[in-house]
C-alpha cells in the first residue's frame, strides 16, 4: 500500500525523515562555524581540523552503501532507528571529548550513525509514496533538510556563542529521541522482498579501505611528506578501490549492482553529484573560516551571513521540484551548477575589508539560488533512474558519492590552496586560499552542468521504457532468476515460452 501527499501518515513520514536526515546535515554545517574554537580551545592544526570534518565523512562514505542495502535487506525502517539512535550516542561522545584524538574518533562513529539514517531517509520516501508524488516528497525533503544545512552556520553561531563549541553536537540528543518516537509512530516497514543471503561485509570493508587510505594520504602528505604513513595508505587506498570495483563486477549478489550504471541518466546524475558536492565542501568549509578569521566576524555574525541561502532553500526547494517533475530534470540540472558556479565566482569578492551588502550578500543569493534550482531534482533523478526494489541502495550510491565528493574537497583543497598548519590564522594567507579554492570549485560546478546536458529528460515521469535486447547469459530478463533465460520470446512468437 503506498502513501497519497496530503494525508495525516504522509505528513507524519515527511515529518520524520526530514527532522532526522535534517539532525544529520545541521551536524555537519554547525561543525563547520564551530571549527575556529574548536581549534583554538583544543590548539589543532589545520590537519587536525581537516579530520575533524573528514572523519565524520570517511565513515559516512565508506559506509552508506552497506546501510543502504541493510535497509533494503533487514527492514528501512529498523535500520533508519538504529542509525538515529547511534547518531544521538555519538554526538554526546563528541560533546564531551577533551582533546582532538578522541573528537576526531567520536567523529568516526557519529559518521556511522549518519550512514545508517541517510539513505533510510530517502529510501522510506521512494518506497513509501505513491510514484506520483514521490518526486514532491523529495522535493520537500531536499528543501527542507537542506534548510537544516544551509541554518547550520546561524545556529552554530549562537550556540558556540552562547556557551561553547560542545553544544553544537549535543543539541542532536533531544532531535534523536523525537525521531525515534516519531519514527516508530508514523513510519512503514518496507524492505526488498527478491533480497536474499547475507550482506556483503567484504566489500564494505574494501571500500572503507579504500576511501580511508585515500583521504589519509591526501590529508596528511603535506605535513608529513613521503614518509611511511603517507605511502603505505596511498597503496591501501588504491588497492582497496580497485578491489571493490573488481568483486562488484565478479559478485553473484552485489553491494552495488552493476547494471544500475548501464542506464546513462543514472550515471551522469552521479557524477553531476560528486563534482557539485566536491564544490560545495570546499566552499562550505572555508567560507565560515574566511568570514571569521579575514572578515572579524563573530560566530553568529557568519552564521546569519548565510541566511539568504535560508531563506531561498525554503521558499523554493520544493517548487523546484514540482517543476522537474513537470517539465523534466535536465533544465534545471543544467542551469542549477552554472548558477552556483557564479556564486562562487562572485564570492572572490569576499576579502578582509568587504562589505556584507555589496560583497557577501549578493554572492550568497546567487549561491542559494543555485542550491535551489539543482539539489531536489538531481535527487529524485538519481532515485528514479533506478528500479524501486533498489531504492535502498540507489540511495546509498548518491549519498556516498555526494559525501565522498565533500570528503575529498576537504582534504585536498586547503593543500592546493596552500593552506597548511596554522596559517588558517592569518587573514591574508586565508584570503589567498580561499579564492583560489573558489576557482577551482567553480570550475567544477559548471563541469556538472555539462555532464547533465545527457540526463533523460522524462525520468521523473515513470519506470524507464523496457529494453528488448537477449539476456545475458544465465539471467532471465522476466523474472530476474538465475539460470537458463526461459522466458525469452522465440523469434517471431507473440507468446513467452514456458519457463
Amino acid at each position: 500500500m503506498t502513501i497519497r501527499w496530503g494525508t495525516p501518515v504522509a505528513r507524519g513520514v515527511l515529518a520524520t525523515t526530514i527532522m532526522a536526515s535534517g539532525m544529520a546535515m545541521l551536524d555537519g554545517t554547525i561543525v563547520n562555524v564551530a571549527l575556529p574554537r574548536i581549534g583554538t580551545e583544543l590548539d589543532a592544526s589545520v590537519a587536525g581540523l581537516q579530520w575533524i570534518l573528514d572523519g565524520y565523512l570517511l565513515s559516512l562514505a565508506s559506509l552508506i552503501l552497506i546501510a543502504g542495502s541493510l535497509g533494503d535487506r533487514y527492514g528501512r525502517r529498523k535500520v533508519f532507528v538504529i542509525g538515529i539512535v547511534w547518531f544521538g550516542l555519538a554526538s554526546l561522545l563528541c560533546g564531551i571529548a577533551p582533546n582532538t584524538e578522541l573528537l576526531v574518533v567520536a567523529r568516526i562513529l557519529q559518521g556511522i550513525g549518519g550512514a545508517l539514517l541517510t539513505p533510510g531517509s530517502l529510501a522510506i520516501l521512494q518506497s513509501s509514496f505513491d510514484r506520483a508524488d514521490r518526486a514532491r516528497a523529495i522535493g520537500a525533503w531536499s528543501g527542507l533538510g537542506g534548510i537544516a544545512a544551509a541554518v547550520g552556520p546561524l545556529v552554530g553561531g549562537v550556540l558556540v556563542q552562547a556557551w561553547s563549541w560542545r553544544l553544537a553536537f549535543l543539541v542532536n540528543l533531544p532531535i534523536a529521541v523525537v525521531c525515534v518516537w516519531m519514527a516508530r509512530k508514523y513510519v512503514p516497514e518496507s524492505r526488498d522482498e527478491q533480497m536474499r543471503g547475507h550482506p556483503d561485509i567484504v566489500s564494505s570493508a574494501l571500500g572503507a579501505v579504500g576511501l580511508a587510505g585515500v583521504t589519509t594520504a591526501l590529508v596528511e602528505a603535506p605535513v608529513r611528506g613521503p614518509d611511511p604513513l603517507v605511502l603505505i595508505a596511498g597503496i591501501l587506498g588504491f588497492v582497496g578501490v580497485v578491489s571493490f570495483v573488481v568483486l562488484q563486477k565478479r559478485m553473484r549478489d552485489p553491494l552495488v549492482p552493476p547494471e544500475m550504471f548501464r542506464d546513462s541518466t543514472f550515471t551522469l546524475s552521479n557524477a553531476l553529484t560528486f563534482v557539485v558536492y566536491t564544490a560545495l565542501g570546499g566552499v562550505m568549509m572555508l567560507m565560515v573560516l574566511q568570514l571569521q578569521v579575514s572578515l572579524g566576524y563573530g560566530p553568529t555574525a557568519a552564521g546569519i551571513a548565510g541566511l539568504p541561502i535560508t531563506i531561498i532553500m525554503l521558499l523554493t526547494s520544493s517548487l523546484s521540484g514540482r517543476i522537474a517533475q513537470r517539465i523534466g530534470p535536465r533544465l534545471q540540472l543544467v542551469a542549477g551548477p552554472f548558477i552556483i558556479a557564479a556564486g562562487m565566482l562572485l564570492m572572490m569578492r569576499i576579502g578582509p575589508d568587504a562589505s556584507y551588502v555589496t560583497e557577501v550578500l549578493p554572492a550568497v543569493i546567487v549561491f542559494g539560488i543555485g542550491l535551489a534550482t539543482v539539489v531536489a531534482p538531481v535527487t529524485a533523478t538519481v532515485l528514479a533512474a533506478a528500479e524501486d526494489r533498489h531504492a535502498g541502495v540507489a540511495s546509498g550510491v548518491n549519498n556516498a558519492i555526494a559525501r565522498t565528493g565533500g570528503l575529498l574537497a576537504v582534504a585536498v583543497l586547503p593543500a592546493v590552496a596552500g593552506l597548511n598548519g596554522a596559517a588558517y590564522t592569518d587573514p591574508a594567507a586565508l584570503t589567498s586560499a580561499w579564492q583560489t579554492s573558489l576557482m577551482i570549485c567553480a570550475v567544477l560546478a559548471a563541469v556538472g552542468g555539462l555532464l547533465a546536458l545527457g540526463v533523460r529528460n522524462d525520468v521523473l515521469g515513470g519506470p524507464p521504457e523496457p529494453k528488448h535486447e537477449a539476456p545475458a547469459p544465465g539471467e532471465c530478463l522476466h523474472c530476474g532468476v538465475e539460470g537458463p533465460p526461459t522466458h525469452v520470446r522465440p523469434s517471431g512468437s507473440p507468446q513467452a515460452s514456458a519457463g
